[in-house]
């Protein structure tokens, strides 16, 4: 595999903005009303993600290896509880307290996107087998966030964030790697799987626009307030600098699989994760501040993603 240079990188990131932005668009002229964001957020998540995860998992080559089954959530779960500790202590540091902001910062920065930026970069980089390991990875993600991330962030008990993980996209991925671990995937009628993939091809483009459309709110109610001295640099610093590096030492010296390192190398240069904004605003955060955070990073990251994967497959190879 050939190194792709930095304008390489960056025109397979820039539509992905680009789909965010026609979202902010969409909400501005009026087509994407506010009433309709519950809805379509419903069927991506728990109609066409699902999709998308069956097309990813059934039939997948890399999945076969116990190690892709294991290891990636544990990772994942490992490296966004750390990284809330580490915002955390950097946000006490800085003189934050709870009320202010303290809790959704720690929050809202240890939290990367693992989902609608990286699927696409992982398909267009290295192509399905590595997206069905991104995917396994994700499980790990959502246990961190839904029990860590809400203990930190509500005080939520264990047992109702766990409940929060039993979701339509973990049950899809259980049922796909049940159907290749009995050898039935052959068996799954082309219809079927035909239909699963043409649904799936929607997922990341609508959930891209919701995510637009949520921003957009906080840049036509206040666009200043999305800046602030002390949550702006901060959340740059920890979550485009600080974390990435930690994440591609990681990366360096722990023994997984390719197919891991591969997801590990394109989730360090993610930025803070966009939902962190809704889940805020549901559990009694403050959304202002996860959206400062989530605004400068995702701004800094149209820069900094394609620094941080050149770095890290010239280091870590391809």
């Amino acid at each position: 595999m050939e190194m792709p240079t930095y304008w390489q990188l960056l025109q397979l990131i820039l539509p992905i903005f680009a789909i965010i932005g026609a979202g902010v668009a969409l909400r501005r002229i009026g087509w994407l009303n506010k009433e309709a964001d519950e809805s379509l957020l419903k069927i991506v998540v728990k109609f066409l993600y699902p999709c998308l995860i069956l097309d990813s998992v059934l039939g997948n080559a890399a999945l076969r290896v116990p190690a892709n089954l294991f290891v990636p959530p544990m990772v994942a779960f490992a490296t966004i509880s750390v990284g809330m500790g580490l915002a955390w202590w950097v946000a006490r540091t800085l003189g934050m307290q709870r009320g202010t902001g303290l809790r959704t910062f720690a929050f809202t920065t240890g939290i990367f996107n693992y989902a609608y930026i990286p699927i696409p970069l992982m398909a267009a980089l290295y192509g399905r087998d590595s997206l069905g390991v991104l995917l396994v990875y994700n499980v790990g993600c959502e246990a961190a966030i839904w029990t860590v991330g809400i203990l930190l962030l509500a005080g939520l008990s264990l047992r109702d964030g766990w409940r929060q993980l039993l979701n339509p996209p973990v049950w899809a991925l259980l049922v796909g790697i049940g159907i290749n671990e009995m050898g039935l995937a052959p068996r799954v009628p082309t219809f079927l799987l035909m239909s699963v993939s043409l649904c799936a091809k929607c997922a990341i483009p609508l959930g891209l626009i919701l995510i637009g459309a949520t921003l957009e709110e906080f840049i036509r109610e206040n666009p200043m307030s999305l800046a602030d001295p002390k949550v702006t640099p901060a959340a740059c610093v920890l979550r485009m600098g600080v974390l990435p590096i930690a994440f591609l030492l990681l990366t360096r010296f722990l023994p997984v699989t390719p197919e891991l390192k591969r997801v590990m190398i394109v989730q360090a240069s993610m930025p803070a994760g966009i939902l962190s904004i809704v889940i805020a605003k549901h559990y009694g955060g403050r959304a202002q501040t996860a959206a400062q955070v989530v605004v400068a990073t995702n701004l800094l990251a149209l820069v900094a993603i394609p620094l941080w994967l050149r770095l890290g497959l010239s280091w870590l190879g391809p």
